[in-house]
């Protein structure tokens, strides 16, 4: 039978429905799902969505699909079913704050009972009045406390009255003192309680803040370990307070630090990608991405780098993050997605890259083209699934239109270029072993045996065959040409000179 209280290691990915999923996102997510498998424990998936203006359909089904291809599985909370449909699992649902306002409301109306909260009835326009001569002042803008004055009559009044109000949790730096906490990650943090603000707890529209919900639920559902960003460092201390408020034993957090751009200012969608799902859309592998975002922040100790989810579960520990901000270099992201590309299976590289190559040559690839070579080569070259087919476009035309002074290798001469093209074209068109490998090989003697250079004959042959200064070696673009077109491109190439 369920134990609802016997202790256990029970973490949480807890996202607003706002859109995409940011790449710090699926590191609180993978971090938060590290430590409650290498503990036993529960992993669990909440949506807060308590901001409705911001909210964004299909959100959640989306998150879902992305946190799946990253083999990061809730165990409980939120989950997708099999066709993508949404549904809850789970003893301390519902796992949708905007489903949860009554219980926020109830235990809102606690904190009133037990003067810990208060109703403020304050407009707008006096807060905002409020604030500029704050600023004005260079004083640190904050609540002045005015409503915390009212007697129990006039703030009946005016409920009964229907007038607007928030409600706010009521700081008293006599007796609060002093909040210490051991952050998982940071050590030993100390705050007074004087430098904490009245915070709003429950809007004008009925809804909670995140100060409210987030207790709330981490205390009923048993919430053991919140991971989360740096940005919300400032506020633990009052959200300790509200755990003390409640009398409830709060959890341990850890504050991960900020993904930097690489001129380390915080990384947004002002500098490039942000979203999980614009790298996968790009042909990262969700394998590689997780791996590279477990080291934004992390170090094991080691040399190693490239890390299997496996691995992961045993070697992560808190311990071993960094405090400083983690710089996001797409670089090194890009030398690790092409590792993992070289070394999927052929078949499963063919079945991820098609559609990719499909969509950069839409008619040019036909039957013609001999795809499982063009898979070969692009396998060990590319970095992403996205640039499958880069600068091959030589591969799928009858003609090729380029300057044939490009022909001729550095200080060396078109004449020169036209007298290697034809050692060459004697050569292969004796060829029946029609492979890379043994074009190399003949090819490479015939430099040597002539007493020429690799540039003298390699160089016009790339070319002759591609057009391009840049491009896989000639004996991969001779053996995916076949032997035919091979010819006709060198006999071109010397009727150009």
């Amino acid at each position: 039978m369920f134990n609802l209280f016997k202790p256990k290691i029970r973490t949480r990915f807890a996202p607003s429905p706002t859109g995409y999923l940011h790449i710090g996102g699926l590191r609180t997510a993978l971090y938060a799902y590290l430590f409650a498998k290498q503990n036993k424990g529960v992993f669990f998936l909440r949506i807060e969505d308590t901001d409705q203006s911001r909210e964004v359909a299909g959100a959640v089904e989306n998150l879902l699909k992305v946190l799946k291809s990253a083999g990061i599985t809730p165990d409980e909370g939120i989950i997708a079913e099999e066709g993508g449909k949404v549904r809850e699992i789970g003893h301390f649902g519902p796992y949708t704050q905007s489903h949860r306002l009554e219980i926020y409301q109830r235990y809102a109306k606690q904190l009133i009972d037990s003067d810990k909260a208060y109703y403020c009835f304050c407009t707008s326009e006096r807060l905002d009045t409020l604030r500029h001569s704050q600023e004005a002042a260079k004083q640190p803008t904050r609540y002045d406390g005015l409503c915390r004055k009212l007697s129990p009559e006039e703030i009946k009044k005016k409920l009964d009255r229907g007038e607007k109000y928030v409600i706010r949790m009521k700081i008293n730096p006599e007796q609060d003192g002093v909040i210490e906490f051991e952050d998982l990650v940071r050590g030993k943090i100390s705050v007074h309680s004087r430098e904490i603000d009245d915070q709003i707890l429950i809007k004008a529209d009925g809804f909670p803040t995140y100060h409210l919900a987030h207790i709330v639920d981490d205390h009923l559902m048993r919430t053991s370990h919140i991971i989360r960003g740096e940005e919300w460092l400032p506020s633990t201390p009052k959200h300790l307070l509200l755990f003390k408020a409640f009398g409830w034993q709060p959890p341990q957090y850890a504050h991960l630090s900020l993904i930097l751009n690489p001129d380390k200012s915080k990384l947004s969608k002002r500098q490039g990608d942000v979203a999980v799902e614009d790298y996968l859309a790009k042909g990262y592998l969700p394998e590689a991405l997780v791996n590279y975002v477990a080291l934004l922040g992390w170090n094991p100790g080691t040399e190693q780098e490239i890390f299997s989810m496996s691995e992961l579960l045993k070697e992560f520990s808190f311990d071993k993050i960094h405090k400083a901000g983690a710089v996001f270099d797409v670089k090194k992201l890009d030398w690790m997605n092409s590792e993992y590309i070289k070394k999927l299976p052929a078949q499963e590289f063919k079945e991820l890259a098609l559609p990719y190559l499909q969509k950069r040559l839409g008619n040019n690839l036909s039957d013609k083209v001999d795809v499982d070579k063009i898979m070969a080569l692009e396998q060990q070259r590319i970095d992403r699934l996205d640039k499958i087919g880069e600068g091959l476009e030589f591969l799928f035309v009858n003609e090729l239109n380029y300057d044939k002074n490009l022909l001729a290798w550095k200080k060396s001469t078109l004449e020169k270029a036209g007298e290697c093209l034809g050692l060459v074209l004697a050569e292969l068109e004796k060829y029946q072993d029609w492979s890379k490998e043994n074009l190399e090989k003949d090819l490479l003697e015939l430099i040597k045996t002539n007493e020429l250079s690799n540039g003298d004959v390699l160089w016009p042959l790339r070319v002759a065959l591609t057009g391009q200064e840049k491009s896989p070696t000639p004996f991969e673009v001779a053996e995916i040409l076949g032997k035919e077109k091979t010819l006709g491109r060198i006999k071109k190439a010397i009727a150009q000179i």
